[in-house]
Order: structure tokens, then sequence, then C-alpha cells
């Protein structure tokens, strides 16, 4: 196991676009650390830099001990896994997986027992003599996986490597990743643009946007204490709800609606953010709700999405007038229906409406999340 380090690392492929910016971030020893946002965010180009195959304009990187950041990729005691398994078509299960080893002249004996190794752990034993043309998609990635764990690294880079399976195998294979880590050991960073994959799979998650960590933290404190708009919206599934609004006292206006807020709760213009399962649906005329109307639900089996348009607050608003309840299976609520939304006090997260960061007072019985 190896410790990997960003030290202000910076990547400009050009004089216009600045792909990464001063990342400065680390996979601690056995850590399975995520690097997650939305497509052009440079999560894949850190991961790239970590691996050799870009070039660093400026800043460190280190591996274990080893400053690695003009180091080849061979020499830096890592392995690899692709979104596109990047398989040898005409090669075996078992010559894939061999393949780097062969390629280091160890002797066949002991290619042979590795192979056999690792085959076991990743149940193929059966597909050693099969090609990748015969292979489901989760048995290639297994493969690939395989082909990266002979190696016996003392870290892993994995590149989406569950993008272009089905959901249902996605899910499948997130457990197994995750089981493997856990078995081994090995210190893992992993980019994804699936925030799902990134809440389930990680030790820790790194946002990013525009090249720029946006925050670093445990999946809970991060769904629960976002730094800052972006990280509230983007981590979480349904997003997490936001409303503006101006603080008075300890109360909440929202256009016509008012609540009440904590008395921790910043004064004056804000944007207010609870999560879809942080609210509850009211009767209409129940006092300190939100008044609004039932538009949409979904029916997902365990529960109900329900959306609720606010009353008095206009669509084109910049934070919106909807908001998304997350309901039991069994809650008698359908669309049109008028009714009072009261999200939980204690969950709710306030923002600055100019900066978007985060607003914590000292009063405030939250922890300050991470960078």
């Amino acid at each position: 196991m190896a410790r990997i380090e960003f030290d202000r690392v910076s990547k400009r492929f050009d004089t216009e676009t600045l792909a990464v910016d001063e990342l400065s971030v680390a996979a601690e020893e056995g850590e399975f650390l995520i690097l997650v946002g939305p497509s052009g965010c440079g999560k894949t180009t850190a991961l790239r830099m970590a691996a050799g195959l870009e070039e660093v304009t400026s800043g460190e990187i280190f591996i274990g001990d080893k400053r690695v950041t003009d180091l080849p990729p061979p020499e830096r005691d890592i392995a690899m896994v692709f979104q596109n398994y990047a398989l040898y078509p005409h090669m075996s299960v078992g010559e894939n997986i061999a393949f780097p080893l062969a390629r280091q002249r160890v002797k066949r004996p002991e290619i042979a027992q590795r192979v056999a190794d690792v085959a076991r752990l990743l149940d193929i034993e059966s597909l050693i003599a099969r090609r990748p043309a015969q292979l489901s998609g989760g048995q290639r990635q297994r493969v690939a996986i395989g082909r990266a764990l002979v190696r016996r690294p003392s870290a892993f880079l994995m590149d989406e490597p569950l993008s272009n399976l089905d959901a249902k195998l996605r899910v499948q294979m997130r457990a197994e990743l995750l089981a493997l880590h856990r078995r081994l050991g090995i210190t893992t960073l992993y980019v994804t643009h699936d925030q799902t994959e990134a809440m389930t799979l990680g030790d820790r998650v790194v946002v990013m946007k525009d090249g720029v960590v946006q925050q670093v933290d445990t999946p809970e404190q991060m769904y629960r204490y976002p730094r800052n708009v972006f990280v509230a919206t983007f981590i979480g599934s349904p997003s997490m709800n936001l409303l503006a609004g101006t603080i008075e006292g300890r109360l909440l206006h929202v256009g016509p609606n008012t609540i009440s807020v904590p008395e921790w709760a910043a004064r004056g213009d804000i944007l207010v953010g609870f999560r879809p399962e942080d609210a509850t649906l009211v009767p209409i005329d129940t006092a300190g709700s939100l008044r609004g109307s039932v538009e949409i639900t979904e029916l997902l089996g365990h529960e109900i999405l329900a959306h609720v348009r606010l009353e008095g607050v206009p669509a084109e608003h910049d934070a919106g007038g909807r908001v998304l309840v997350r309901l039991d299976a069994e809650s008698r609520v359908a669309p049109g229906d008028r009714v009072g939304l009261r999200p939980e006090l204690a969950h709710l997260r306030l923002f600055d409406p100019t900066t978007g960061e985060a607003r914590v007072t000292s009063a405030q019985p939250d922890v300050t999340p991470t960078v």
C-alpha cells in the first residue's frame, strides 16, 4: 500500500484551458478515495497525471515516499483500470491477466500461480480459456481488474470502470469492488461522474468543479454538511431543495410563506436548503408551514417522490418554487392536492445567496464541512 499525494498540482492544456487548478489532496494508505464531478471538471486529468499519462504543468505528485511527478508510468508502481476494459481480443482471459507479468519477464511458473490466485479471488476460474468476446460486461471488468491486481501494485487508479455496465450490474459490481478493497486494503483513487458510486464506495469523496476542489469529506458529512450550493445540489439523489428567502428574527419568509427557524439561523437574505427526506407534508391550514400544491407524484415502489409547487414563489426565481419531498409508499397524496410543507429545522442548511457558500454560525450545532 502507498499514499498518493497531489501537492498544488495544476494542468494547463493551453493558455485558455486550465483543467486542474492547484489540486492538493491525498489518498491515504489503504484508503478508497473518490474524485467526482461533472464532465470536464478535471477529475480524469488528475488521475491521468497520477498515472503518468499526462504531464504536470506545476506542482508535485508523490506515491509513497517517492516523488513521481516526472517518472514514466512503469516506474510508479501503480495499476490502472480503464472505462473501456482495454482487453486484448485475440488473447484468452488467462493471457490477458498474465500480460503485464510476461512483459516484466516473470518466470512462467510464477505467472501461472499468480494468475490462478487472481482468478480464484475474482471468481473467474471457469473463464480462463475464454476470449473477451465470449464474456459479459461484468466478466470483462473482472478480467480488467485481475490484470491490474496480478501486478501486486502499491495503488490502484480506476477511471469510471463501471460506466459501461447496465444499472443492475453496476450495483453488483460496486458491491464486489467494495468487498475486494476491504479484503486487500490497496490504496485506490477512483474517478466517477456518478455521485451514487461516490457515496457508496468512497471512504472519502473529493468533489470537483472547473478544475477546483469544492469539498473533501466522508460521504456522510458531505451529504449532511455541504460546503456550498454546488456540492449541496450535486451530491444526493434527488438533490437538496433550495429556497430563496429572508430571515427576520426567528422567521423565514419565502414569498408569502413564513416558517420558524432555529435561533442560530443567520439573518437577512438567504438560501435555505433541506433534503427531500427532511420535510413532511401537513394539512394546508397548518400554522408555520409552507403552502403549495402537489404537481407530480412518482411511485418508486418503496417510496413516493412528491413534487410540490409553493404558492406565491415565481417559477422563474433562481432557486425555483418547486421542492421535492420523499414520502412513505403508503402516503395518500395525489397531483392537485393543496398541502402544507414543514422542513425539519434541525436539518436546514443555510447558504449565502451571492457566493453560494455555506453559512455556519458559532451557535449552530453542526460540524463545519472541510474543504
